[in-house]
């Protein structure tokens, strides 16, 4: 495929190929995991962590994520974005390839009335927020090969699971528990539920991708649950947004993480979202080309999957959030501008995170839009005529007349 075709697919197998090329480069990295060769069992503390896959759905690889011989206080930060925003891009792959994915095949809809010990037990881990000791059998030696993907954090070997053992008692949220039990109660009210509980979004991703909430349980094959659970929670942010007052400034924010630079205007408007994705060449995905994308939502919310995939309900969680901190609401314009920094996919929790990172830098005020995206472009490292044809929500904000222009 081309340079641009690669930036769209990110690995999902669009070229028909039976490994992706971008990929494969990155499973020659050593791995640091603790597992002598031969090995067909395993004993650690799980984050807690589980993988469910998406080849051959409805029939899927799903069961818990173990490092071996590693204790609870390590392990958790295994799954925790801040720790992992502190290291760089090859201590966060050397730190995650210590995970080894033990699955064994069940069907999606097993969820909904699990006997399958082994679907039972690995329920059973994620509803603990914290590390859980657990042993694993397998029924051959463990696969050495790292899993790298667009939305998925980095993770090591893989193993063809035979039993599964969890040797502590789960440390379990009331507010976990009460809505695991709640099987009347919507997926997107649990989740909505669950974050106002401060419950992590880690933890609610596990719960939804094991088959834990809502009315229809079935699992969820991770890289899907990570972008569900992004959506659902951005489309419960917006409800609330929208009954907020306006922002009363055109207000513009810089920063990131891991080479994804992001510059995020504010304009006074009701909400609506546009987010320009830029990806120089030599970063991951773009080869030697630049490639530049778009898409974006009204005030009647987004219809459809985004052309941009998980990233662009990332960032526009990233954005309700802090809207809905601020008790505003205010169309919302984003630049994303990938840089060669960025050389291994880390998954989509880094746009996330980049946003809101973003967000939390001191911003600067401006008279017009156009000001705004002169001083944004000062900080891009792509030209401005490049991407400026893409844009369609600042077109139509400048011709709009707001009740101001009357008086």
């Amino acid at each position: 495929m081309s340079n641009n075709q690669c930036v769209q697919c990110k690995g999902r197998g669009f070229c028909g190929r039976p490994a992706c090329p971008i990929l494969e480069k990155f499973r020659s990295i050593e791995s640091s995991v603790r597992v002598s060769k031969g090995a067909t069992s395993i004993f650690g503390a799980s984050p807690p962590a589980v993988f469910i896959g998406r080849h051959d759905y409805p029939s899927v690889m799903s069961g818990p994520m173990v490092p071996p011989d590693m204790g609870g206080d390590e392990s958790s930060l295994l799954e925790d974005p801040k720790t992992l925003l502190s290291m760089d891009i090859g201590e966060i792959i050397a730190a995650r390839s210590t995970l080894v994915r033990a699955g064994a095949r069940m069907n999606v809809k097993d969820a909904a009335d699990p006997k399958d010990p082994l679907l039972l037990k690995s329920q059973e881990l994620s509803l603990s927020m914290t590390p859980v000791d657990t042993e694993a059998w397998f029924n051959k030696p463990l696969s050495n090969r790292l899993k790298f993907d667009s939305v998925l954090t980095p993770m090591g070997p893989s193993g063809d699971l035979k039993d599964l053992d969890i040797t502590e008692n789960p440390n379990v949220p009331k507010k976990v528990d009460y809505l695991v039990y709640d099987d009347d109660a919507l997926a997107k009210d649990a989740i909505s539920e669950l974050i106002s509980s401060n419950i992590s979004q880690e933890h609610i991703t596990r719960l939804f991708s094991i088959g834990l909430l809502g009315k229809e349980r079935k699992l969820v094959p991770t890289r899907w649950s990570i972008t569900a659970v992004d959506d659902m929670l951005g489309k419960e942010l917006q409800k609330d947004v929208r009954d907020n007052p306006q922002i009363s400034d055109i207000t513009l924010f810089s920063g990131g993480a891991f080479g994804n630079h992001f510059e995020i205007l504010f304009i006074p408007r009701g909400f609506s979202y546009e987010l320009i994705e830029i990806w120089m060449p030599r970063a991951v995905w773009s080869g030697d080309s630049t490639w530049i994308g778009a898409d974006r939502e009204g005030v009647g919310g987004k219809k459809g999957y985004s052309n941009l995939a998980g990233g662009y309900y990332a960032a526009r969680l990233g954005a309700l959030e802090y809207l809905s901190g601020v008790r505003r609401q205010a169309a919302v314009f984003m630049v994303r501008e990938i840089r060669p920094d960025y050389w291994a996919p880390l998954g989509v929790w880094v746009v996330r995170e980049a946003t809101r990172n973003a967000l939390k830098n001191p911003p600067q005020r401006f008279e017009s839009i156009d000001s705004a995206l002169l001083d944004m472009s000062s900080r891009l490292n792509t030209p401005i005529g490049s991407w400026r044809q893409k844009v369609s929500l600042i077109n139509k904000l400048k011709c709009q007349r707001t009740l101001d222009s009357f008086f």
